[in-house]
């Protein structure tokens, strides 16, 4: 019994999908170019480069949360949906997250023993103790 609600546990959990592991593979943006103006040496921690960029039709800047670039550079950015103004904070595109990484391999795996070590707790407590054999 309790194998069989593992198994079903894992069955639900596979078809489930990504989300089910707080995986998402949605791009919460729409992708632009976009030239640094102001770059930031890597040196020092939290800081930002300034960029401009045209979105909806009009120029804009905005905070990119990166280092290391050269002024006049330019490259993609994802600008979240519904920015509006000058103080935008945008991401390099290539560095967005996805789902094609070890997350839903090992949430699984991490399951899958989940159900088996309480799958093997039940049969240890139904089994009861054992007693040990005199001579």
């Amino acid at each position: 019994m309790a194998a069989g609600a593992g198994l079903l546990v894992i069955f639900l959990a596979w078809f489930a999908g990504p989300g089910l592991f707080g995986i998402s593979n949605d791009a919460k943006g729409t992708t632009v170019q976009a030239e640094v103006i102001q770059p930031t040496p890597c040196v020092a921690g939290g800081t930002a480069e300034t960029v401009k960029f045209e979105f909806g039709g009009k120029p804009m800047e905005g905070a990119l949360n990166g280092c290391g670039h050269g002024k006049g550079e330019r490259l993609e950015v994802v600008v979240p949906d519904g920015a509006s103004g000058n103080a935008v904070s945008v991401h390099a595109a290539d560095a967005a997250a996805g789902a094609k990484d070890a997350r839903r391999p090992v949430g699984l795996a991490l399951l899958v023993f989940s159900c088996f070590a309480g799958g093997m707790y039940v049969y240890l407590v139904l089994r009861g103790p054992r007693r040990l054999a005199t001579a």
